[in-house]
């Protein structure tokens, strides 16, 4: 019994005594592989990018800030640093999406795609700034619809000379109808704000009418997001080698890497936000130019460059469905998702934000609308239709460029424009 009571000790003392002497040798070890592992995802979200170099922009805005230099400067150098940031957030919702699976990773492209143009908007309402709101949003709806799907389909057809390039018409028509619902949920309140100032009707209904098109608009978006996702998903040809593409391609991040940098950039993109939001006064002052024309031309073509390079590159490589739903998509999304939800959160906040986007402003989005729908009724693409519609889009610019709006005004005077650079050269 001894000599087993021996043995037994030694069979289990030893490996104890092993264990211990490897969890000592494996602790300097696990640090570094940490450290090897920080320093991989340092070198991948910062590097990984051929927008890099514009990461040094970033403390250089920072600094500017703390020191008081000009707003017009910040402004500047924060507008500049938010495209990186922008174009990594799409890259991190890529990774996640390929740990967690498509369901999961399709509705957080769906809440993120947007993220700078949402930040920007729920800043700019913090701030009261309700005009700044709706002027950026309805800009990002007009960058998609005309300058990215144009100059996508401008690109594609260049590439394609000698045929046309074909798409699927099935998301047209979805995006469409969203885009229908969405322009008549803006138009209801200018026509009842235009029958209050009549004399129609002695109650206004505008804010009420936007707040409950507002839900309206969100549980349709919702709708949109289940059908797109689960029951319709588009089974292409081109989709299924996309699919095959993206079965074969694996995640170079870890999961909960990918979530902590993606809190981090958006940290950091709220930051760099508000100090858009707080200069964009100043800026247009010194500047000579309007706020309408900084944030519906300025604010979204920062805001969408991501978007705008990644569908100039699908339509290049012929896949033009790609180019179509990253447009037509995001476009969606500002119009039944992210407009509705600043109209909700005004409505908590206490601030009374209705959809009535003014005139001008409701005329254009829904001129940009039919056309948009007109161009992509066929299913088939040219170069010519591209460069139409970024025809149209330099049009709008040059609105917004001679007509100055008053941030306090709740109309467009005009009989009775400011001075732009353009106006004082014409009377020159």
């Amino acid at each position: 019994m001894d000599s087993n009571t021996k043995s037994l000790t030694k069979n289990t003392t030893l490996p104890t005594t092993v264990r211990r002497k490897s969890d000592l040798a494996l602790g300097p070890n696990r640090i570094w592989r940490l450290a090897k592992q920080c320093l991989t995802n340092i070198q991948l979200v910062t590097l990984g990018t051929k927008l890099s170099v514009l990461f040094l922009v970033i403390p250089v805005a920072i600094i500017a800030k703390h020191l008081h230099f000009g707003k017009p400067w910040i402004f500047a150098l924060s507008l500049i640093a938010l495209t990186p940031l922008a174009e990594r957030i799409s890259f991190l919702t890529e990774q996640i999406a390929l740990c967690t699976g498509p369901t999961v990773g399709g509705l957080l492209n769906a809440s993120c795609g947007n993220a700078t143009e949402l930040i920007i908007s729920l800043l700019a309402l913090n701030a009261k700034k309700l005009e700044v709101v709706k002027y950026s949003l309805l800009g990002s709806i007009l960058s998609n619809q005309l300058l990215v799907l144009g100059s996508s389909l401008f690109c594609g057809g260049i590439a394609n000379l000698r045929k046309e390039q074909k798409y699927d018409i099935r998301q047209v028509r979805v995006n469409s109808l969203l885009w229908l619902l969405g322009l008549l949920c803006f138009v209801l309140p200018l026509m009842f704000h235009n029958a209050m100032s009549s004399g129609s009707i002695t109650v206004d209904p505008t804010l009420l009418m936007s707040r409950a098109s507002g839900v309206i608009m969100l549980v349709a978006y919702a709708a949109y997001l289940f059908f797109q996702l689960k029951t319709h998903r588009l089974p292409s040809e081109e989709g299924e080698g996309i699919a095959e593409e993206e079965e074969e391609e694996v995640a170079v991040m870890g999961c909960w890497s990918a979530f902590a940098w993606l809190a981090g950039l958006t940290a950091l993109i709220a930051m760099l936000s508000d100090y858009v939001v707080d200069a964009i006064e100043e800026a247009s002052n010194t500047w000579g130019l309007s706020v309408s024309f900084i944030s519906i031309i300025l604010l979204p073509i920062v805001g969408n460059a991501v978007e705008h390079a990644s569908a100039i590159i699908f339509a290049l490589r012929n896949k033009l469905d790609i180019s179509i739903g990253v447009s037509l998509g995001s476009a969606t999304q500002i119009t039944m998702f992210v407009i509705p939800l600043n109209v909700i959160v005004a409505w908590m906040m206490g601030i009374e934000m209705d959809l009535d986007l003014k005139l001008l402003e409701t005329a254009i989005l829904a001129f940009a609308i039919f056309i948009t729908i007109f161009t992509l009724q066929d299913g088939n693409s040219h170069y010519m239709k591209g460069l139409v519609l970024m025809l149209f889009y330099v049009v709008i610019a040059a609105c917004f460029f001679v007509v100055r709006t008053p941030l306090a005004s709740s109309a467009i005077n005009v009989g009775k424009l400011e001075s732009s650079p353009l106006t004082v050269g014409l009377e020159a």
